[in-house]
Order: C-alpha cells, then structure tokens, then sequence
C-alpha cells in the first residue's frame, strides 16, 4: 500500500478518534452509542498497522486498486453506522409515541 494512502487513513482515523473523545467528554452522547464509531476506528487503525490484509483482501475481493477497497470499507463502515442509528431513532419514536398517549391519559384524568 503506497505510504500517502496509508498516511490519508491514518489521519481520518486520528480525527475521527479525536471527534469521537471529544464528543463524549462533553457528554453529547451517551458511550453506548460510540461502540459502533470506535470500531471504526479500530478497523482503519488495523489497516494502517498491518497493509497486507488490505491487499490480501482486495486481491480476494476483486478489486483493482487498493483505494477502491478503502473506499470500499468506509461506504460498508458508514452503512453499519446507519442501521445502528436506525435501529436507536425507531427505538426513541416508540418511546414518545408511549409518553405521548401516557401524557394524553393523565391529561384526561385531571379534567
């Protein structure tokens, strides 16, 4: 793997590592919902640390160049991140359709 391509990943895992510290040392989100995120990081570190799966994996996978499979990971990286937040915002519309009703019964009651 060329140097500046490992170079180029190694700084987007450093600021993303970076952003996700931040954001939860101001407590804007919870941990349970950085997992995800640090995995991310944690699978871009391992393809800077060790190149040849990289190219192990892109000879297998059929890929040409390496940048296509790195471009590659980070779109299946960002899908994981989608359905995980998916997953959270339907999780947080059952729970204000139930406040809702919950709220509309109780305002019943005290008229």
């Amino acid at each position: 793997m060329p140097l500046d391509l490992r170079l180029a990943i190694l700084a987007v895992t450093l600021i993303l590592a970076f952003t996700i510290y931040k954001v939860l040392s101001k407590r804007i989100i919870p941990v349970k919902y950085s997992f995800l995120w640090w995995l991310a990081v944690v699978v871009l570190l391992i393809l800077v640390i060790i190149p040849d799966v990289l190219i192990w994996f892109a000879t297998k996978l059929g890929f040409q160049t390496i940048s296509n499979l790195v471009v590659g990971v980070f779109i299946v990286i960002l899908f994981f991140i989608t359905i995980s937040l998916t997953v959270i915002v339907s999780a947080q519309k059952k729970k204000i359709t139930l406040l809702i009703q919950e709220v509309s019964i109780l305002k019943e009651k005290i008229k």
